[in-house]
């Protein structure tokens, strides 16, 4: 088996595979609409991405995880400062992103990236 090397951010553009809107073509309906959402969330899920908040025409994903300050004070204490490295290292490595999809009239997906934390 191969590994293929991922990029961190979002990569290739998020649109739905050919044929996905059905063979009548034109503007989706607000059915088909919920559909290529739902398909776009489940690519994200499968990307390592979690669904923090979702409605019908839009989903916000998280991906990591903040740091817990309290416990790292407490084992920095417990090991006499030792852990205060471990600590620094990941507040400086530690990055939580957000992304709001949502579904325009013609089918294509949108994402809007968060600011920076």
């Amino acid at each position: 088996m191969k590994l293929r090397k991922v990029s961190p951010g979002w990569g290739e553009p998020l649109q739905p595979p050919p044929g996905y809107f059905g063979s009548e073509g034109g503007v989706p309906d607000e059915a088909r609409r919920r559909l290529v959402l739902d398909w776009a969330v489940n690519q994200r899920i499968a990307s390592g991405w979690r669904v923090e908040s979702r409605s019908e025409t839009q989903a916000v994903l998280v991906r990591g995880e903040p740091v817990n300050h309290v416990l790292h004070a407490i084992l920095t204490l417990v090991t006499c400062f030792l852990w205060g490295i471990v600590w620094v290292f990941l507040v400086a490595t530690n990055r939580v992103e957000r992304v709001a999809l949502t579904v325009d009239a013609q089918g294509n997906v949108l994402a809007v990236h968060a600011p920076p934390a």
